[in-house]
């Protein structure tokens, strides 16, 4: 790990998992018997066997909406050498996306996961693109090998909450 990802983390980031609002997350492609939960929830991303898989071809599209809103500063995504995501786009506050609307958007940063980044290694985002994120949507466009298969065996959103002040009003 660099000392910019290991020195980032500590920055009063923390794990955003509680502040994911569930009844909203939803995954594209997903294989029945292999879901999105497997990767993202406390527990389930920790069992090695189990793992997010991609169904008819190699991409996926998750959409995560937040509870509050957050600052995102980093991602983390696991996956196996060969089938582990390669490409990923990610969309801030953007809702209702489609394959067949995905590439009609500027992503707000785009990552090319290493062997590295698969093994646990953190992508440092474009911080100010992730600023007053409500929704996160993540395009895993592509594979390591190029396969119809590809594997997600944990995620995890590092940051922070947005801390709302109360400015005193005259008379307080």
């Amino acid at each position: 790990m660099s000392a910019e990802s290991a020195s980032a983390i500590q920055r009063n980031q923390v794990d955003l998992l509680d502040f994911v609002d569930w009844s909203g997350v939803e995954c594209l492609n997903q294989s029945s018997t292999h879901s999105l939960p497997n990767a993202l929830k406390q527990g389930y991303r920790e069992d090695e066997g189990l793992v997010l898989e991609s169904d008819a071809d190699e991409q996926l599209l998750i959409y995560i909406p937040f509870n509050q809103v957050v600052k995102l500063h980093s991602i983390i995504i696991k996956g196996p050498e060969e089938e582990g995501p390669k490409t990923v786009k990610l969309f801030s506050n953007r809702e209702h996306m489609g394959f067949s609307n995905v590439n009609d958007f500027p992503p707000s940063d785009t990552a090319v996961l290493s062997e590295d980044n698969l093994k646990g290694k953190p992508v440092i985002l474009k911080y100010v693109k992730f600023q007053n994120v409500r929704s996160l949507t993540v395009f895993v466009e592509d594979n390591q090998s190029g396969s119809d298969i590809t594997k997600v065996e944990k995620i995890v959103l590092c940051g922070t909450t947005v801390e709302t002040t109360r400015k005193a009003m005259p008379g307080d």
